[in-house]
């Protein structure tokens, strides 16, 4: 399986978010863990489902041998027992059991694969660590030419390192999860693979702004400024 660079335009970057959900559907909720086995490969997955406070759905996929994080899923239903998830150009579906514990079923991208997801007890979120001169969250308009998107980055440092996420809220209130991020010297780094794109910056003087360039598919001049949450 293939993870393909979006441009930051496409809706696709953005966990979508649907209607309401039954009683049934909202016992989805939770993380699910799988492998697929791909030409004597084995790419392990984790897909994200949660409930909004209005009681929407979203979820998202990480790849964790790719280390990719925080892929979008397009579209997600739940038919009688029959679990459809589509993502990165490819689709899954499979058969929930009745306990909500697992699901049986076949990822398609290109050809067939059997995919068994299991239920599993969700993470401990990384525990918070002093804050750096780059924690806080970070804000910016990103000029394309055609549009102006308005770019949110939140940086936070934790016991295990430092930790970002990305937000374009012109497009979603959806966050993406970084791949990667380091701070030294001054400069701040932040790569996103599912969406193909990283930002590099250098923090100013008074530590209020961070100018540097937004790559994916093209690089552009992108500063952020320091904002409260």
């Amino acid at each position: 399986m293939r993870i393909r660079t979006v441009a930051i335009l496409a809706m696709a970057v953005l966990v979508a978010v649907f209607a309401p959900l039954s009683g049934a559907q909202s016992q989805l909720a939770g993380e699910w863990q799988g492998t697929l086995v791909a030409s004597g490969a084995q790419l392990r997955l984790v897909l994200h489902v949660s409930t909004g406070k209005d009681g929407a759905i979203q979820a998202t996929l990480d790849s964790v041998d790719q280390g990719a994080m925080g892929i979008p899923v397009s579209s997600i239903s739940l038919k009688g027992s029959t679990l459809t998830v589509d993502a990165v150009q490819g689709t899954f579906e499979g058969t929930v059991n009745k306990d909500a514990t697992e699901v049986d079923g076949t990822w398609s991208q290109g050809s067939p694969l059997a995919l068994h997801f299991k239920r599993v007890a969700a993470q401990p979120a990384p525990k918070p660590a002093a804050s750096t001169e780059f924690d806080g969250s970070w804000a910016g308009t990103l000029d394309l030419g055609t549009a102006r998107l308005r770019i949110e980055i939140k940086v936070a440092n934790t016991e295990s390192g430092l930790t970002a996420k990305l937000q374009s809220p012109d497009q979603s209130p959806a966050w993406i999860t970084a791949s990667a991020v380091s701070g030294k010297a001054g400069e701040l780094h932040v790569e996103f693979l599912p969406i193909g794109a990283s930002f590099t910056g250098k923090l100013s003087a008074d530590r209020q702004a961070i100018a540097g360039t937004f790559t994916q598919n093209g690089a552009r001049p992108l500063t952020l400024k320091r904002v409260k949450d």
